[in-house]
């Protein structure tokens, strides 16, 4: 019995743990990042020609963005440069 209650404990606690992680990273603030996503990895705006999410078409798309935690954004060395708040010229 006292197994059961010892996993029992475990798991609960396990899961309110989760739920706390998961609602730290909601409240944690975002940016938009230009230049930084890898080719299909953008969340937005991938420039003329596509549609939203997951279109662009190469690494590091300077017209393409990814969120982030708010104030990395300029912090963020690629090949092409750091990343940028406004989109980049391509």
């Amino acid at each position: 019995m006292k197994t059961e209650t010892t996993l029992g404990f475990a798991a609960a606690l396990t899961c309110a743990m989760g739920l706390a992680s998961a609602a730290h990273a909601e409240d944690q603030a975002m940016e938009k990042c230009y230049g930084v996503a890898m080719a299909g990895q953008n969340d937005c705006a991938a420039g003329p020609g596509t549609t939203c999410a997951g279109t662009a078409t190469m690494d590091y798309q300077g017209n393409a963005w990814k969120l982030v935690p708010a104030g990395t954004c300029t912090s963020i060395e690629t090949p092409h440069g750091m990343g940028s708040l406004e989109p980049k010229e391509m």
